[in-house]
């Protein structure tokens, strides 16, 4: 997979968490989520346990909750969303503060806001503990289709090459006196687009060509093997396994 690429969710350290094998991880977020979507919305002490469950595992990843909050802002338009479903949802109205809201609406809005929440703050957890290359390493070992692992390497690779392809462009024109100040200035813009789109395809092919000379066939080398021993999959399994307790007595309730 060639070297790894370090994101801004990614927090360094030599927690137990960080230490798991990668596949573990994908599969414990993955099982954990479900369980949460699967919860039913009027068992709201149910995700008030997901949440302590999630804030034990950051403690035990030594993620600051700051670091965590900050980047729980990504669910604003979610947030968004939620609030207007109390007054656009149709069905039995309540007053709330001197306001007439829809009682399906006012579930909804903590539906949508308790799962979204916990959903991507577990998402935020992994994202913190697991470089990218592992992530990719991980998918590839849980047999996500092999293309699939491919488009996400070469979107990874090559995500910062057009950024800084897109920063040239932008001083480019800042060079020559351009300034963006209305609809006149936007068809400038979408000929940057345009130039943009044919220098990366370019690439593309010029990477593709030079791949296919180097023999490849269709298929990257796996260069490290991730394994798990029992021991790894039962302490990342803890996170679901308890969560799913929780799901259970929720509904028998």
């Amino acid at each position: 997979m060639g070297a790894g690429h370090a994101h801004r969710l990614y927090r360094r350290g030599d927690s137990p968490v960080h230490a798991l094998p990668p596949h573990c991880k994908l599969a414990a977020v993955l099982c954990f989520v479900v369980v949460v979507v699967a919860t039913p919305r009027e068992a709201m002490w149910a995700f008030g346990l997901y949440a302590a469950l999630l804030a034990t595992v950051a403690h035990a990843a030594r993620v600051p909750a700051g670091f965590l909050l900050k980047r729980l802002l990504i669910e604003v338009p979610f947030v968004a969303f939620a609030v207007l479903l109390p007054f656009v949802a149709r069905g039995e109205q309540v007053d709330v503060l001197g306001l007439s809201l829809s009682a399906d609406g006012l579930w909804g809005a903590w539906n949508v806001l308790a799962k979204g929440t916990l959903g991507v703050a577990a998402s935020v957890l992994l994202a913190a503990t697991t470089e990218l290359r592992e992530l990719l390493l991980g998918l590839q070992r849980l047999k996500l289709p092999p293309l699939l692992v491919q488009i996400a390497s070469f979107m990874i690779r090559y995500g910062d090459v057009i950024t800084d392809e897109m920063r040239r462009m932008r001083i480019a024109r800042e060079s020559r006196g351009y300034e963006a100040r209305g609809v006149r200035q936007w068809g400038v813009l979408a000929k940057s687009a345009g130039a943009l789109f044919i220098r990366s395809y370019e690439r593309g092919e010029r990477v593709h060509l030079a791949m296919v000379s180097r023999g490849y066939a269709g298929s990257m080398p796996v260069i490290d093997e991730v394994t798990a021993s029992r021991a790894q999959w039962s302490y990342a399994l803890t996170l679901p396994l308890s969560a799913l307790a929780v799901c259970l007595l929720g509904w028998f309730l």
